[in-house]
């Protein structure tokens, strides 16, 4: 147990200051799990663009036995109270792929990480941030990466840019005070992770158009749907792609089979066909395009539960879905073709057929990709391409222990 004498916090931004002194405490038992997720809704009680997640599958993210995150990683949770009352929440841990991968890619040996962070005041966030850092040095850590929750797959990044409006499904969201918290522990930033959006409605760039007739014209380039009765083999061409397209990027950590399992079950509902494409050469895959109905518009009305009501209006909306936006969280083209003329056709074809389906099918209006890494000239090129614009960054710090 941790604990943090009360003082001058005038130098944070604060909505609790008081002269209790903050009680930072392992997460131990059901109990406490449960007020580690429920904390959540005490933060964000008062923010009309924070989208309560599903409290079931934030409980299954933690568990180990349930996400199989933890078949290569630990983890440790703590609370911060003060006189009884829980102030903050964060958790400490460990993956042992990403203490695999070279150094230079971000990662690598003596890297831990934290997240899961929210904190109701700027005491609370030190002393949670530094229990953190405790544990980590108490592992062998000599860097710690923040906030990523868990898994660099799922949550990563601070939100930085982009709290005047609703996250898309699958990322996160933050209170604007935390970033200056962070800042005050002795972070610095590593990384940003870019969304950018636009309007689907309108037609692409003359020039793009061009790019994508020229590509329908040939006999070399095939754009085809994804089956969704063959879903494991479909994921599977879709994970050999990704491993491939992203293998070099900041950050990489590769995906288990587990892994990919356990997200396919979780994302089939709300896979259809037309919206994921494979791109094939000459026969081969070699380019894919994930997008998702934004299931946040859906599911913030719902508070985190599916019951009473939650399961009949989820199960009515997955069979037609309606939906203003849609969200493209991966997409990649294979190594041997990202510095190729065919790597921006491919792309540019699966974006026009999937922005067609959309409107069609649909309703859509919007859409946004991302996470775009900062450095990734090839991603950002294509967005500014078709008119997009960022319009949220997540930020990962880092700092040495």
């Amino acid at each position: 147990m941790r604990r943090i004498p009360g003082f001058d916090a005038s130098q944070y931004e604060s909505t609790v200051v008081t002269a209790s002194e903050v009680v930072i405490s392992p997460v131990s038992g059901k109990a406490d799990l449960k007020a580690f997720v429920d904390f959540a809704w005490d933060v964000y009680k008062d923010d009309p663009n924070w989208v309560p997640p599903l409290k079931d599958e934030v409980h299954g993210m933690l568990t180990p036995g349930k996400n199989p995150f933890f078949g290569h990683a630990e983890a440790q949770y703590f609370l911060a109270r003060r006189g009884g009352a829980i102030t903050g929440r964060i958790s400490a841990h460990i993956d042992t792929l990403a203490l695999t991968m070279p150094p230079e890619q971000g990662m690598g040996p003596g890297t831990g990480f934290w997240g899961m962070f929210d904190a109701l005041d700027g005491e609370s966030a030190q002393a949670l941030i530094a229990t953190a850092e405790d544990w980590l040095r108490g592992k062998g850590m000599t860097r710690a990466l923040g906030p990523i929750s868990l898994s660099i797959w799922e949550e990563p990044g601070l939100l930085t840019k982009g709290h005047d409006h609703p996250p898309t499904v699958m990322m996160g969201h933050h209170l604007a005070r935390y970033q200056p918290w962070v800042e005050a522990a002795g972070y610095a930033s590593v990384k940003e992770l870019r969304t950018y959006e636009l309007d689907i409605t309108q037609d692409f760039p003359p020039l793009i158009q061009r790019i994508v007739k020229s590509g329908e014209k040939s006999d070399r380039i095939r754009i085809r749907k994804v089956d969704k009765r063959k879903f494991d083999e479909e994921a599977a061409i879709i994970l050999a792609i990704l491993n491939d397209a992203w293998g070099d990027n900041w950050g990489f950590v590769p995906i288990t089979d587990e892994e990919v399992a356990f997200t396919g079950k979780k994302l089939k509902p709300i896979v259809f066909e037309d919206l994921i494409r494979i791109a094939e050469l000459d026969g081969e895959p070699v380019a894919f395009m994930m997008t998702l109905p934004d299931l946040n518009e859906v599911l913030k009305p719902l508070n985190g539960n599916l019951f009473p009501f939650g399961w009949a209006r989820l199960l009515w909306w997955l069979r037609k879905p309606k939906v203003r936006t849609m969200r493209v969280p991966l997409m990649g083209v294979v190594k041997r073709l990202q510095a190729s003329r065919m790597a921006s056709q491919l792309a540019f074809m699966m974006i026009e057929y999937i922005r067609r389906s959309a409107i069609t099918d649909y309703g859509a209006t919007r859409g946004e990709i991302g996470w775009v890494l900062d450095d990734n000239q090839g991603m950002n090129a294509i967005a500014d391409a078709i008119e997009s614009q960022v319009n949220k960054v997540y930020t990962v710090y880092e700092k040495p222990l």
